[in-house]
C-alpha cells in the first residue's frame, strides 16, 4: 500500500525531473481554437480589443507542425494562454516543441514564452529584441499587466531572452521543413520577422500587417514599415497570417490596405508639419473618409496620426 508520505515524495521527484510538469499557470476561460489554413499549418486568433480585453487573448499565434517536432509562430500575452495553447497543440501532436519564431517582442506576444521554453524550445528573434528587453519599460509594462491581467500574468511571470538573433533574411530549417524568415528591422518594433512557410505558403506577418482593422503605429517607424510592406506582396502566397485578426486569403488586397493608409498618415502629416500647422488644425483638416468606417479606426486613428506628426517634426527639427 502506498502511504501518503511515499506518495508525496513520488510527487516531488516526478516534478523536478520533469519542470514542465511543476508549473502550473491560472486557468483562462477564453474561446481558443486551432485553425488549419495548411497542411502543416495552424494559428490561434485573438479577439479584437485592447492589450488587457478577453483576459489578454488579443493577438494571434502560429503553430507549424513539421515531422519532427513542432514549431510556434509568437507565443500569446500571458503564460496562461500560452499553457492552454499547449493543451491544444497536445490535441494534435505529441511531438516536442522544437522552435518559438518571434515576429517582434510586444507584451501581447511574448508574455507566454515561459511555457515554451520550459518545453525546450529555442527562442528565435528578430535583432531589436534586446532594445526592447534592456529598456526600463519592458520590466514597466511587465509590472503593469501582473495588475491589469492578474492572476494570469503574475509575480512568477518573467521576459524571456532569445536563444538566437535574426540579422537579416534567409531560410532555416526546423523538424525537416524550410522557413524563410524576412527580417525588416525596426518597423512596428525595435526588430520585427515574418516567417514564410515554404511549403504551405502561408505568411504570418505579426503586426507588420493588421486584417480587418486600422493598425496600431505606436513608435514605430513608419518609413520602414511601409518599405517592409513592400517586401512582403509576394505573388505566390496562399494565406496570410497577421498579429492580428483573422486570416488574408487575398495577402495582395489585405497588404495594399495597410500600406495605403500608412501612405495617407505619412502624405497628410506630412504636408502639415511642413506648412508648421498645430496638430489639432491638421487632423481636424484632414479628410479620413477613406478609413473612418474600418474597425478601430475611432480608438486607434487619432493616436496614429499624431505618433507621425511628432516623428516627422521630429526630423524636420532634427535633420542630422
Amino acid at each position: 500500500m502506498i502511504t501518503i508520505a511515499r506518495l508525496f515524495l513520488f510527487l516531488l521527484v516526478l516534478s523536478i525531473s520533469n519542470p514542465g510538469i511543476a508549473a502550473q499557470y491560472p486557468a483562462v476561460d477564453v474561446p481558443m481554437n486551432l485553425i488549419k489554413v495548411g497542411e502543416h499549418s495552424y494559428y490561434v486568433q485573438g479577439a479584437a480589443g485592447i492589450a488587457t480585453d478577453n483576459a489578454g487573448f488579443i493577438s494571434n499565434a502560429g503553430v507549424v507542425i513539421t515531422p519532427k517536432g513542432v514549431v510556434l509562430i509568437d507565443a500569446l500575452g500571458s503564460p496562461s494562454l500560452a499553457d492552454k495553447l499547449l493543451k491544444k497543440i497536445r490535441d494534435i501532436s505529441e511531438l516536442p516543441i522544437l522552435a518559438v519564431l518571434m515576429t517582434h517582442y510586444h507584451a501581447d506576444h511574448i508574455y507566454g514564452l515561459q511555457v515554451f521554453k520550459e518545453q525546450g524550445a529555442e527562442i528565435i528573434a528578430p535583432r531589436g529584441t534586446y532594445e526592447y528587453l534592456d529598456a526600463p519599460s519592458a520590466m514597466e509594462r511587465l509590472e503593469e499587466r501582473r495588475f491589469s491581467l492578474d492572476p494570469w500574468v503574475n509575480e512568477k511571470t518573467y521576459l524571456v531572452k532569445p536563444d538566437r538573433l535574426i540579422e537579416k533574411s534567409q531560410v532555416i530549417a526546423l523538424g525537416g521543413m524550410d522557413f524563410q524568415l524576412d527580417y525588416l528591422g525596426s518597423a512596428h518594433s525595435t526588430g520585427d520577422l515574418a516567417v514564410y512557410v515554404k511549403a504551405d505558403k502561408v505568411l504570418y506577418s505579426g503586426d507588420i500587417i493588421f486584417e480587418g482593422r486600422i493598425p496600431f503605429v505606436g513608435d514605430a517607424d513608419t518609413k520602414t514599415w511601409l518599405d517592409s510592406l513592400r517586401q512582403l506582396q509576394q505573388s505566390d502566397l496562399k494565406v496570410l497570417i497577421p498579429g492580428h485578426g483573422g486570416m488574408a486569403k487575398n495577402p495582395s488586397r489585405v497588404i495594399a490596405l495597410n500600406r495605403d493608409y500608412l501612405e495617407f498618415l505619412l502624405q497628410a502629416m506630412g504636408s502639415a508639419v511642413e506648412e508648421m500647422q498645430e496638430f489639432a488644425q491638421a487632423y481636424a483638416a484632414t479628410d479620413w473618409s477613406a478609413y473612418e468606417k474600418i474597425p478601430a479606426f475611432a480608438a486607434a486613428n487619432r493616436r496614429n496620426a499624431y505618433q507621425v506628426f511628432l516623428a516627422l517634426e521630429k526630423a524636420m527639427l532634427n535633420p542630422d
